[in-house]
């Protein structure tokens, strides 16, 4: 029988290998995995690969996602991957969920109570996520930290800030020894996504292609490239290829894209809040080309193999754009202070505002012919 306290111990002391990790992991033959990541949509996606090497390397184990409320959805639609969610309900330090003191502890009590074999910390850098991981008194635990290993986390590495975000979250897989390491993202297309769409690409005025579709919103305003920028580039495919322009959204981007809408000379199918999850992608899927913020549809378009431009502004795309820059190619304007982490510009948006609509047109045109 494995005496667990003193091989916690081992592990922080001394640090354990991948090889380590997973004979150790392996023998314990986890019945009950928690993942934890309660964050968005593009977050989510990018786990996806994680998710299925977890999946090939833990075939019996039931894994549960422990996620924002949105991600109930999330985790139904990948259920080959996915057995069981929970909401997270917050943890002090963790932004993405105000921490009610009363909700966090029966929370953690509800968690504990369910008897987690194995937690995988898939939550940034580990800085207060560990804390939370290891406070769900998992057998083991495992995940990146900042600096040392906090005491507890039996397996670990060094959080490697320049990775991109899907090779980081599949470095703990890695980690375990799971197989299957591919970093091809994937969304499934259920019958009811496909018919969505189809009656929404049925109101299209005419049937000539290509149809491209814009998204001018995003989560931060710090991620929107200007709404008559985008105009721009819409009436230049309209006029120049007879494009058909799709304007999609959800319903918080509702007054940016009808300022868009505004801006053009042609008139577009806007369905921006009229679809879900599952429509949107199926839409997208539909696509010739498809031209966006860096936001969670941008990597919708990746997972369903739609060619996409991808603009960028605060963020860094070394941790957020595809792969895969030859089919989805990335516009950036290298500026001295971003990457930042504001969700508002707090001088002139210059990271966006100064990427000329000709620079998007330029690459989003060689997409389109190739």
């Amino acid at each position: 029988m494995i005496d667990w306290t003193r091989q916690k111990k081992m592990d922080v002391d001394h640090g354990m290998t991948s090889a380590a990790a997973y004979e150790f992991i392996c023998n314990m033959q986890p019945r009950k995995i928690a993942v934890f990541r309660a964050l968005y949509l593009g977050d989510l996606l990018l786990a996806v690969p994680a998710l299925r090497s977890i999946r090939t390397g833990f075939p019996g184990a039931e894994i549960t996602l422990i996620g924002l409320p949105w991600a109930a959805s999330f985790a139904r639609r990948f259920s080959r991957y996915i057995d069981r969610f929970v909401e997270f309900v917050g943890y002090p330090g963790i932004q993405e969920v105000d921490a009610d003191p009363e909700k966090c502890d029966a929370g953690l009590e509800e968690q504990r109570a369910y008897g987690y074999d194995l937690v995988i910390q898939m939550h940034g850098n580990g800085r207060v996520s560990d804390e939370f991981a290891l406070a769900l008194n998992g057998q083991v635990t495992v995940g990146y930290y900042e600096d040392m290993p906090p005491a507890g986390l039996t397996a670990g590495m060094p959080y490697p800030k320049d990775e991109p975000e899907v090779l980081r979250n599949l470095g703990l897989a890695r980690l375990l020894g799971c197989p299957n390491l591919d970093p091809e993202l994937e969304f499934p297309l259920f019958n009811e996504d496909r018919g969505e769409a189809a009656r929404l690409l049925r109101k299209l005025t005419q049937a000539n292609r290509p149809w491209i579709g814009l998204h001018a919103g995003a989560k931060s305003p710090a991620r929107r490239w200007p709404a008559e920028y985008f105009a721009r580039v819409a009436d230049h495919f309209a006029q120049r290829f007879n494009a058909q322009i799709i304007l999609t959204g959800s319903p918080i981007d509702e007054s940016i894209v009808q300022i868009l809408a505004k801006r053009m000379g042609i008139q577009p199918l806007n369905v921006t809040g009229q679809t879900s999850l599952g429509g949107l992608a199926a839409l997208i899927s539909e696509l010739d080309l498809f031209i966006s913020n860096d936001t969670g549809p941008a990597h919708i378009a990746n997972a369903v193999d739609t060619p996409s431009v991808t603009i960028f502004g605060p963020v860094d795309p070394r941790r957020w754009a595809a792969l895969d820059q030859s089919r989805h190619p990335i516009v950036r304007r290298e500026v001295s202070c971003s990457p930042c982490e504001y969700s508002e510009c707090p001088i002139d948006h210059r990271c966006l505002r100064w990427i000329n609509p000709d620079r998007v047109i330029e690459v989003a045109e060689k997409l389109l012919l190739l």
